[in-house]
């Protein structure tokens, strides 16, 4: 008996609205797949067996979507034509501009099977395995947009820094949908376009990647740990056309840092390893620090003691050996030598070595300036309360952790709840025992969590 195929009426309703022949529709298929650098004997059999429910195989689906967009003149995507979807298999596809207009649309559209994605233990070693040139080969396939010169992407950068200004302040809550639009609706198409330069044309995706991953730690801050990972992917990508060496490199600290937070170390130090690998000799001895205590962090979580603790060595020599300006991807942390201590401080924490972590969060805290990361440092006095209280100094912990509410009142994030929730549970128990402080300590959680619900 032959199996039933179902009709694709997407695909069908795409090309009815670009009102072209499936003849048509086929020859510019080729015409894409040229462009890419690969042959295609594509036909109008070929289209019709699509839109009955046949499905194209290798890189052929995002040909089709480019040879639809390029007729409609918007950007249609594989997803969008029944070819495609949202699940982490389709991460690292050869079209990274297709899946940022996707990913948009699930935001905007405010889909749950998106928002509410599970985090992807498997995808932590994508990058590992990525292959830039045939994604590159495709991107620059697609360009076909009016000339962009380098103060549209100064504004791009400019504005992504006015965001990211205030997702410290305010938390990830604040603006997400603000940001994702312009993400999706302008700085996506303008990568479609001209470039005067090579130059300009890298800093273009690097202002886009930079931005992609503001969205990717918005969504991380409110716990949509799939949907962080989605766009931290996609910025990876995007990094990839600008700086491979470095701003990729950059992002895979991002990926990595992402999987620690949840718990979930594996694939953890491959990604730190090969990061640093690519980038050293690369960047600047400031950024080489950061990506070194991410390793150390990396191995802290492994199990690996003793690498943990060369590399965060490793690390401090690389922050003071160096004093250039840290590229802008890598300046979005904040000051390097309070992110190297604050890193230290949670490495230390895993290697249970509460004195010594200690000491570097409050490194940390005086490194930034509260106004200014409001949110990095209450959770960082909430680690230095945890590190003292594990000493048993248990009224000093309850006096930092009365501090540490007050950066978190009127910032929208979710690791500031579930921080909050952890400290009321915890001085609840210190009440029984008669800690001081801990009863009004317990008030306040609650009435935050109450203003915040």
């Amino acid at each position: 008996m032959t199996e039933r195929r179902n009709p694709n009426t997407a695909l069908a309703d795409a090309i009815a609205e670009a009102g072209c022949t499936y003849e048509a529709l086929a020859r510019e298929i080729r015409t894409v797949a040229a462009e890419a650098g690969e042959e295609l004997r594509t036909s109008r059999s070929a289209v019709h067996s699509w839109v009955t429910g046949g499905a194209p195989s290798g890189q052929t689906r995002s040909y089709i979507a480019e040879a639809l967009t390029r007729r409609m003149k918007r950007k249609v995507t594989p997803t969008e034509i029944g070819l495609g979807c949202a699940g982490i298999g389709e991460a690292l596809g050869a079209d990274p501009l297709a899946s940022a207009t996707d990913l948009g649309r699930f935001v905007m559209l405010r889909r749950r099977d998106f928002l509410n994605s599970a985090f992807a233990t498997a995808a932590v070693g994508l990058p590992l395995a990525y292959d830039h040139e045939a994604v590159a080969c495709t991107l620059r396939a697609a360009e076909r947009g009016g000339s962009v010169g380098a103060e549209e992407v100064a504004t791009v950068a400019h504005l992504t820094e006015t965001f990211r200004s205030a997702d410290d302040r305010l938390g990830g809550g604040h603006g997400l949908t603000t940001v994702t639009a312009y993400l999706t609706d302008t700085v996506v198409p303008m990568l479609e376009g001209r470039f005067p330069s090579e130059a300009v044309r890298r800093s273009a995706f690097g202002a886009a990647a930079t931005l992609a991953c503001l969205v990717g730690w918005k969504h991380h801050d409110l716990g949509r740990e799939g949907a962080a990972q989605r766009y931290y992917l996609l910025g990876f990508q995007l990094a990839c056309e600008s700086d491979p060496a470095g701003h990729g490199a950059w992002m895979m600290r991002a990926l990595t840092h992402q999987a620690l937070d949840l718990g979930h170390p594996g694939s953890c130090i491959g990604l730190a390893e090969e990061a640093l690998r690519r980038a050293s000799g690369k960047v600047d001895r400031q950024t080489e620090a950061l990506l070194l205590v991410t390793r150390a962090r990396a191995y802290g979580a492994g199990g690996q003691g003793e690498k943990a603790a060369a590399s965060l060595l490793s690390a401090e020599d690389a922050m003071l050996a160096g004093d250039d300006q840290v590229p802008s991807y890598a300046a979005a942390s904040g000051p390097v030598s309070a992110t190297v201590a604050s890193h230290t401080a949670k490495t230390l924490t895993e290697m249970k070595d509460h004195q010594a972590a200690e000491k570097h969060y409050r490194a940390a805290l005086r490194g930034r300036v509260p106004g200014t990361y409001q949110r990095v440092h209450g959770l960082t006095m909430v680690n230095l309360g945890k590190s003292v209280a594990a000493q048993h100094r248990h009224e000093e912990a309850v006096a930092l952790w009365a501090r540490s509410l007050d950066f978190m009142d009127g910032v929208a994030s979710d690791r500031n709840r579930k921080e909050i929730r952890s400290i009321r549970s915890t001085a609840a128990g210190y009440r029984r025992r008669g800690v001081p402080g801990a009863e009004a300590l317990n008030q306040r959680a609650a009435e935050l969590l109450r203003a915040q619900a």
